[in-house]
């Protein structure tokens, strides 16, 4: 797997695949990619209850299928990020969150969404999907919402979006006792994606 530099979880263009059901470029079906150099997958959860620890995945990887004139049923989506890439700011932490405690990037080097449905409309709405994280599958949902699309100054067509959503860690396992106040991680995710 190849991954370009970008930006925790996953998890935001890419989700333009699933939003983008008004007015845009009357091509049909497309494929699409995440530009990893205007996506950002960052994620922020509290310290001991007094502050917030905010950090990110450096590197990801995403495409999608999107079809303006199908409905939700047509889209598709699939984020795949590189555990071993977050960043915390601080070298001794994330060496720490990449062992066996957290995300165990050894033994579980990636991270990855793939969608199975969206209910909105073009402004946004509600994305469903599987997350897989140390090896635990779950299907998840979180809100979404358009940032914008368009033709881009290079001739090319993009669209954006972002989405946050609430990971509770020991749904996955990771269970190392930081205080109740860090048991919730929220990630919020801001994509660019272009259409090929």
């Amino acid at each position: 797997m190849t991954y370009r530099t970008a930006t925790p979880l996953f998890l935001a263009a890419v989700l333009a695949a699933v939003l983008s059901m008004g007015p845009a470029n009357p091509a049909s079906a497309a494929e699409y990619t995440v530009d990893p150099s205007h996506s950002f997958i960052q994620f922020r959860t509290q310290h001991l209850g007094f502050s917030w620890l905010v950090g990110r995945f450096n590197r990801f990887e995403g495409s999608m299928t999107y079809d303006p004139q199908s409905g939700p049923d047509a889209q598709s989506i699939r984020v795949t990020i590189d555990a071993a890439s977050l960043d915390t700011n601080h070298a001794e932490r994330d060496k720490h969150l990449r062992n066996e405690d957290f995300f165990n990037v050894d033994e579980f080097p990636e991270v990855t969404f793939v969608s199975t449905g969206f209910q909105g409309n073009a402004d946004g709405g509600e994305l469903t999907g599987d997350l897989t994280l140390l090896g635990v599958t779950k299907s998840i949902s979180f809100p979404v919402r358009l940032i914008g699309e368009g033709g881009d100054p290079w001739g090319g067509y993009r669209a954006g979006f972002e989405g946050t959503y609430v990971l509770k860690r020991r749904d996955f396992g990771m269970d190392y006792n930081l205080g109740p106040a860090a048991e919730e991680v929220e990630i919020h995710l801001m994509l660019e994606a272009i259409r090929q």
